[in-house]
């Protein structure tokens, strides 16, 4: 009974996912500062065509549906098939929307800017509950899934050169057409830039959907979980400032109390354990995207509700490292947001090391070998990468003191002289190792 009721209450959300993603849709034709990609071509043979813009989205996502029966063949699945009532019923919405929406004045560039900015908040809220309800893709992205595992690529990046190529078709189809660019503007691109930044944001916000969907007791692929083992063992945790010489502050303590350290000893372990590269890993570990385009591959894993972004995943492994070595015995852990991983561990001490910019740009170049002299804005810069780090997986503010049983700084004396201060603050239950 309960998960009959359960799966009405998704095909309700899902329903209701694929009006408002057609509400925005019409909201953006509305604007007329061009569609989102998904909707450029469909949009471009409907002003040449006698054909709606929904029936025209309908035939487009057919062919998509048979691309993917083509390339899967007999992996195909049946169940796969109800991505075609799922877009005739979101072409119908479209047509729909488009006549509700046929009052709005739009009398100027300004309020044209304003709805093509809603249409995005809209269609993103769309995407965002077909992705809750967890029934099936639109076939737009289940054939971008498709493409990612035959090429063995990273869905992100192919849902970019997807959406990308969408684009490049409705541009040429509009010259070829109409001798003029229609339905392709700077309201597309806001779409291709803001829909899954919203869509990531909807999933970090409204957890009481997915909670009323039955969620409730399923575990968050990207939280920190305890450990199965109980972890009794006395474990130091370090979190640094660039340059502040935290790396040699915990190998030194480690040296002293005779246990394990680990620090760029996790980037092997976790290069054994995951199939990524060492360069890889030391790459990416501990920072977040960059670039624009690393940001758009990371918001596409948004669309989709069985995909981890790279990102994700290696945080994953090594939080579930972490608490491996740690149900062994007792040790030191650099960095890596080990105090948050081992939140619940008893006999856990974590230190928080920061110094005087003038300190660490001398550490850097003196005993990092840094070939030259690192200004204020890239120390920033590395110490706002392992910000964000740690508060997109753990919600914290790294810099908060009250994250850590002690804050120091590391200028104040030698390496020697800070570790032998630090053990000597530590609890009696950390030094019994």
């Amino acid at each position: 009974m309960y998960k009959s009721r359960n799966m009405f209450k998704r095909v309700v959300v899902f329903v209701l996912g694929l009006f408002v993603m057609a509400l925005g849709v019409a909201l953006s034709v509305k604007a007329d500062l061009g569609v989102s990609p998904i909707s450029c071509i469909p949009y471009v043979y409907s002003l040449t065509f006698d054909f709606s813009l929904g029936e025209l989205t309908i035939l487009m996502n057919i062919l998509f549906i048979i691309i993917q029966i083509l390339i899967l063949r007999r992996k195909y699945s049946l169940l796969q098939l109800v991505q075609l009532p799922a877009i005739t019923v979101f072409g119908f919405f479209i047509d729909y929307a488009l006549t509700l929406v046929g009052g709005i004045n739009v009398s100027s560039y300004g309020w044209q800017l304003f709805w093509c900015l809603l249409s995005c908040v809209v269609i993103a809220f769309g995407v965002f509950l077909l992705v809750k309800a967890n029934l099936t893709y639109l076939p737009g992205d289940g054939l971008a899934v498709v493409l990612a595992d035959l090429y063995k690529k990273e869905f992100g990046r192919v849902k970019v050169g997807f959406d990308s190529s969408l684009v490049i078709i409705g541009v040429i189809s509009s010259f070829v057409l109409m001798s003029r660019l229609a339905g392709i503007r700077e309201g597309t691109v806001i779409a291709a830039l803001f829909v899954g930044y919203l869509v990531k944001l909807a999933n970090s916000k409204l957890s009481r959907i997915g909670s009323w969907l039955g969620e409730g007791a399923e575990a968050d692929e990207t939280a920190i979980v305890a450990s199965e083992d109980t972890n009794t063992f006395p474990i130091i945790t370090i979190s640094r400032e660039y340059g502040s010489g935290g790396h040699g502050v915990g190998q030194q303590i480690a040296k002293e109390l005779g246990i394990a350290f680990y620090d760029k000893e996790l980037i092997n372990i976790t290069a054994e354990k995951s199939g990524f590269t060492t360069e890889y890993i030391a790459q990416n570990e501990q920072k977040l995207a960059k670039s624009l385009l690393e940001e758009l591959y990371m918001q596409n894993y948004a669309y989709v509700n069985d995909r981890i972004p790279p990102s994700d995943i290696l945080f994953l492994i090594q939080s579930k490292i972490i608490r491996e070595i740690c149900s062994k015995g007792p040790c030191v852990i650099v960095g890596r947001c080990a105090n948050f991983i081992l939140k619940d561990a008893p006999n856990c001490f974590n230190i928080f090391i920061h110094a005087n910019d003038t300190f660490r740009k001398a550490k850097l170049v003196e005993e990092y070998g840094v070939a030259s002299a690192v200004s204020t804005k890239e120390l920033e810069q590395s110490d706002r990468e392992r910000a964000n780090y740690c508060l997109n997986y753990t919600g914290k503010d790294w810099r908060d003191s009250t994250n850590y049983h002690v804050a120091i700084d590391s200028s104040l004396g030698s390496t020697e002289q800070i570790a032998h201060k630090l053990i000597e603050l530590a609890p009696e239950a950390v030094l019994q190792s």
